[in-house]
């Protein structure tokens, strides 16, 4: 792992120190309307206590980001974290070729009690294919961090609008950028990249650049549509033997 890499990602947005915050919180952003983003689930790994966000992309799977920790517990239908439900237990899948670092930055937490659908608890739309059209106007949220300190988390979801960047000024093929003062923090990875009312991205790392600004990459979802399609239709036989292998192996 290179230095640089260990220093602008600090394990994908997961560490933060005084002064070297990533953001201040979704910065810009605003408050969320209780329960209008039903798909977003928050995520606290019960080992780390490591907090992320997620989506939920059927009443049986959430997608978030593969460093999100080995031992995660879901919390559907929140808005307030003050104010949590019960957990639900998980089967998490990370992609296979993620080892901490740009790439494949991608899992699936199959829920051991499916969700029950309703107002404040729903799914969100994937892409369909791997080559369509994206919107440049999207939305990201979440629970992060408030200020540059890093010593407290938003208890209530947050959101805010950024504009994605073209392709070639992104860097790989397999990831999606913003760049400016407004975006994820500490928190928020695993939270979705919303463009057009489908999720279009993951929240993984970012950049600090050379004018100052800040880019955020997420992992472009359609790149893995065949992954994730193979996952989410294992026998659970074959589920049980995927997770096996990975939850021994630290992330």
């Amino acid at each position: 792992m290179s230095i640089l890499w260990h220093i602008t990602s600090l394990l994908l947005l997961r560490f933060c120190v005084p002064g070297f915050c990533m953001h201040d919180g979704i910065v810009d952003g605003k408050v969320s309307v209780p329960h209008s983003r039903p798909y977003m689930v928050y995520i606290r790994d019960t080992i780390s206590e490591q907090v992320c966000g997620g989506f939920l992309v059927r009443e049986d799977f959430v997608m978030t980001a593969a460093h999100c920790g080995r031992s995660p517990v879901v919390y559907l239908g929140v808005n307030d974290t003050s104010l949590l439900p019960d957990g639900v237990a998980v089967h998490p899948t990370p992609h296979p070729k993620f080892i901490m670092r740009p790439g494949y930055d991608i899992m699936l937490l199959k829920l051991k009690t499916p969700a029950t659908l309703n107002k404040t608890v729903n799914t969100i739309t994937l892409p369909k294919t791997g080559d369509g059209e994206i919107s440049k106007n999207c939305m990201v949220m979440g629970w992060g961090a408030l200020d540059y300190q890093c010593d407290s988390l938003s208890s209530v979801l947050k959101e805010a609008n950024v504009t994605l960047l073209d392709s070639k000024n992104c860097g790989t093929t397999d990831t999606l950028c913003t760049e400016g003062k407004i975006g994820p923090a500490k928190g928020d990875s695993g939270g979705p990249l919303v463009c057009g009312g489908v999720a279009q991205g993951i929240v993984s790392f970012y950049t600090q650049e050379f004018n100052g600004e800040y880019c955020t990459r997420y992992t472009h979802i359609s790149k893995y549509l065949q992954w994730i399609h193979d996952v989410m239709n294992l026998s659970p036989l074959q589920q049980h033997e995927t997770w096996k292998d990975k939850l021994d192996k630290p992330i």
